[in-house]
């Protein structure tokens, strides 16, 4: 069954299910569910728990089918706590989890995380026969507004409140990091106690957190906004990432964009195309806005300046690699003006 990360507590008050599995890249959601369980699970009589860690070396799935069968000297019910750390268990692990979910124990409670579970992953009959047998979590970022009601209940929680500046401002300071958000609003709460904080004690109080990454660059370059492309852009800067996978990330965009121009322009579905390529999620609008905004020109000029940008990472040409890839992300946001500059 697969349900919300807000409406696992409500679930969890009714009736536990025998298996629990959360998915997701998102850290802090993925572990908060977790603890959710554990402690439905400890309220309800389960007092042991055992854990397995799924790495791609020397795991052995037969682990799990002792752990499964292993009575409890203390006969308590117990929680197996199976950790995944790739969403893919392999041959073995499909057996050993198709075998658990036909014979599972009555006195244990599965408990599985993983990262995030592919299109094609949900599709194979380890994950539905964990779905039909239990309950399925599948945790995901949180942006726009949806990272902003998030925030302001984390305030409420420890009995804050601010208003829109101040609001915003932490939004700004800690955006995409709900780890950071937390130690924040702890810090805040620290600092001021309870009651209502004002934006000129969250500027004061709040460092700059947020989480940027060649992803995040990209998804901002295709939707052509300007001052994120600039400001994350000099944070990855700073933060020493390597200038080749910033080049990566930009070439890689560019070549996918004229596959998709391409088969657009010979009557393919561009919904096919998307779905060959693993564009899914908001990353399809991003994409299809620039899809609409640039011409197959403005993409091929995107590659003669990467090769120039590659020839500067390797010291083969004078430059600076990393202004030259501002200039091709102004320029994949149709930014021409001030993308020549490096030209």
């Amino acid at each position: 069954m697969h349900i919300k990360p807000d409406q696992l507590a409500a679930a969890l008050q009714k009736k536990l299910a025998p298996i629990y599995f959360i998915s997701g890249d998102e850290p802090l959601q993925r572990e908060e569910a977790a603890d959710a369980v554990r402690k439905a699970a400890r309220l309800a009589g389960y007092l042991q728990r055992e854990v397995l860690t799924v790495s791609m070396k020397g795991f052995s799935w037969q682990s799990l089918q002792f752990a499964a069968n292993s009575l409890s000297i203390f006969a308590d019910n117990k929680v197996i706590d199976l950790r995944l750390a790739q969403p893919t268990v392999g041959n073995d692990g499909a057996k050993a989890l198709l075998a658990y979910c036909q014979s599972a124990p009555p006195d244990t409670l599965l408990l599985l995380t993983s990262p995030k579970l592919s299109k094609e992953s949900l599709k194979t009959r380890w994950v539905q026969a964990l779905d039909k047998a239990g309950v399925l979590v599948q945790v995901w970022p949180l942006d726009g507004q949806d990272f902003v009601s998030w925030l302001q209940g984390r305030l409420r929680q420890r009995g804050l409140t601010t208003d829109q500046e101040g609001l915003g401002i932490l939004v700004s300071r800690v955006e995409g990091n709900l780890l950071a958000a937390v130690q924040e609003i702890e810090k805040l709460y620290v600092l001021y106690g309870e009651g209502r904080v004002s934006a000129p004690q969250i500027i004061a109080a709040v460092v700059d957190s947020s989480r940027y990454d060649v992803f995040k660059l990209m998804d901002c370059v295709l939707a052509a906004d300007v001052n994120r492309i600039v400001k994350i852009w000099h944070a990855l800067q700073a933060e020493g990432v390597a200038a080749t996978i910033v080049l990566w990330a930009i070439t890689r965009d560019a070549r996918l964009l004229i596959k998709i121009k391409m088969a657009a322009a010979s009557g393919q579905s561009l919904d096919a195309v998307y779905q060959a390529n693993q564009v899914w999620g908001a990353r399809k609008q991003v994409v299809t806005m620039a899809h609409k905004r640039l011409s197959l020109a403005a993409l091929h000029q995107v590659l003669v300046l990467a090769a120039k940008a590659d020839r500067q990472i390797k010291g083969q040409q004078f430059g600076d690699c990393w202004e030259t890839m501002l200039s091709l992300c102004l320029l994949l946001a149709s930014i021409p003006s001030l993308g020549r500059l490096a030209t």
